[in-house]
């Protein structure tokens, strides 16, 4: 990308030396196995929330139907492939299976940012991971000393979440899980962010995990008072009677925006600002501050030089608490509602409503709610919402929360969104997000951009896995996404080439069209022959030449290959 001084001056000018920049994401949440179902689940104004799954766990309490044994839950929390990463059955057996999801969560959004993991070793590239809960290390501990092993101190040990996935991947930034309550997830992207302003790291990753291993932790927050006797969210509205409980959890993949524009990323989105700050003392521990949450917000903000004017859309901390959605309604009234005009009221919503309070992770997936909405340029419903809480005055704050999915309230404006999270100790965050900038224009010239190129004919798509099994299941993937992408075959082929680890085994689809490609794929999922599909495994990966002495040229030879790949005639003509 071509830059002048007048597109760097005018980047400091608005922030852009400062914000951050989300170039991939990844989540396992209540129905969502991916940032894409979420948002098809968001879209769709579907809540996840069911009884907790058969053989999960039981307790004495109330029956099906009611609070504590309501949720949102996510399926096969035991599944791991231990060898993928390298670990023995019987250390994967010993860790927590927050640490396995994490290990996932991180994989999978370093390759949605096309970012092949290898390339990160050795890198200064932190890992910030939030998180409240060890059930199971709760969990192991009801055995006693028989369950034990050599592989237990580490795996039960919630500080070694985040310093798995820097030990798998090599990573040399800081390397952290974080535990400030409810906030936690929120509060590790906005120390990712720190570390990525003040050149501690290059690039971060971070992540929120929650997993509702035990019945006991909901019998706790079911007794403390937390839990909605019937098993449903409603956020500001009347009925607001408590917390629904979620599992699961997401990742982000942060790196500066200037960095990220110049490697020519994908952005989700950008974080121009955060704040995190404290309640202090409030008339009780768990209770929330209003004075605390305006001066979080507003400093946010400040950080981030933006008006309150100009935002659109808040993700709430939201849980549906008879204390906790007036306070947090009138912190954002204080700071929003005089810069807004009559009939503009600031959209506001939780995806609590949708998956659960995911608790510790609760704020990474209000962030992907968010980002996911200025990407599709939607504001899903936030649900079972009717009537306003009595103790909230939206007209007179200045708020309103959407019934159904809704464009942006000001689409030809920038869009600008926030997000909270607030934990019960008092730990309050914000982030403010924007949507991605527009592609600066190289300058013109003759030199400025090369000559279009017309793809070749034929190219390979290139596939691996670890095992045959693993390849079969690639393909399947790459197929179905393959089917229904506007994405041109030659993006798709080079992607996977560039954006991809290259396992053992593997495979080469080579076609002249998407129909071609589409077949070639079925037949390595059926583990059929097909034309054009080559397979193999790698064993050592060692190179060899083999020189055929006369009657290997002819006249015309790589003409064509010149004539396609602007690399091969650079280096031919050099």
């Amino acid at each position: 990308m071509t830059t002048n001084r007048n597109s760097v001056e005018s980047r400091a000018s608005r922030g852009d030396d400062k914000a951050i920049a989300v170039i991939g994401m990844s989540c396992r949440l209540p129905m969502a196995f991916g940032p894409a179902d979420f948002w098809q689940l968001l879209h769709g104004g579907t809540g996840a929330i069911t009884d907790v799954p058969p053989g999960r766990w039981d307790t004495t309490e109330p029956p099906a139907g009611s609070g504590v044994r309501r949720g949102g839950f996510i399926d096969g929390i035991g599944d791991f492939d231990a060898a993928f990463f390298g670990i023995s059955p019987r250390e994967a057996a010993a860790m927590d299976p927050q640490q396995r999801l994490v290990l996932e969560l991180a994989w999978e959004a370093l390759e949605d940012a096309g970012v092949v993991p290898a390339r990160l070793r050795d890198s200064r590239t932190a890992v910030f991971v939030g998180t409240l809960r060890d059930d199971y290390t709760s969990l192991a501990n009801q055995y006693g000393e028989q369950v034990i092993t050599q592989h237990s101190m580490t795996g039960l040990n919630r500080g070694v979440i985040a310093n798995r996935v820097s030990y798998y991947l090599g990573l040399r930034g800081p390397s952290l899980t974080v535990d400030a309550a409810q906030s936690s997830s929120l509060v590790a992207v906005h120390l990712a962010c720190e570390s990525l302003r003040s050149g501690e790291s290059t690039t971060a990753i971070a992540a929120g995990i929650n997993l509702n291993i035990l019945g006991e932790s909901a019998v706790t927050e079911e007794r403390f008072g937390g839990l909605s006797p019937d098993g449903t969210a409603y956020t500001f509205d009347a009925r607001a009677n408590g917390f629904v409980r979620g599992e699961g959890g997401g990742a982000v993949i942060l790196k500066p925006l200037a960095q990220a524009e110049a490697d020519g990323d994908r952005i989700y989105g950008v974080i121009r600002g955060s704040a995190v700050n404290n309640d202090g003392a409030t008339p009780g521990l768990t209770v929330p501050s209003r004075e605390a949450q305006r001066e979080v917000i507003r400093e946010a903000y400040e950080k981030a030089g933006i008006s309150p004017s100009d935002v659109q859309y808040v993700e709430l901390h939201g849980t549906g608490t008879p204390v906790g959605d007036p306070i947090e309604a009138g912190a954002l009234g204080d700071v929003f509602s005089s810069h807004r005009a009559p009939g503009d009221p600031l959209l506001v919503g939780s995806a609590k409503t949708n998956v659960g309070h995911l608790e510790g992770a609760a704020g990474m997936v209000g962030l992907l709610k968010a980002l996911l909405s200025l990407t599709h340029r939607e504001i899903p419903a936030s649900l079972n919402f009717e009537t306003p809480n009595p103790a909230i005055d939206l007209d007179g704050l200045g708020l309103s929360v959407p019934r159904e999915l809704t464009a942006w309230p000001h689409p030809d404006r920038p869009l600008v969104a926030g997000v909270s999270s607030f934990g019960m100790g008092g730990t309050n965050c914000h982030v403010v997000l924007t949507e991605a900038p527009a592609p600066e224009t190289a300058e013109a010239g003759p030199a400025a951009v090369d000559a279009p190129v017309a793809a070749p004919a034929v190219l390979p798509w290139i596939l691996s896995g670890r095992d045959a099994d693993a390849l079969r299941a690639q393909a399947a993937k790459l197929r179905a996404f393959a089917a229904t992408s506007e994405a041109g075959t030659a993006d798709l082929g080079w992607s996977l080439l560039t954006t991809r680890t290259t396992f053992d085994e593997r495979a080469v689809v080579l076609a002249d069209g998407k129909d071609a490609y589409l077949a070639g794929l079925d037949t390595l999922v059926d583990g059929t022959p097909g034309t054009g599909v080559v397979t193999g495994n790698v064993r050592d990966g060692r190179l060899g030449f083999l020189f055929t002495g006369q009657g290997a040229q002819r006249a015309g030879m790589a003409q064509e290959l010149y004539a396609s790949f602007p690399a091969f005639a650079a280096a031919f003509d050099g």
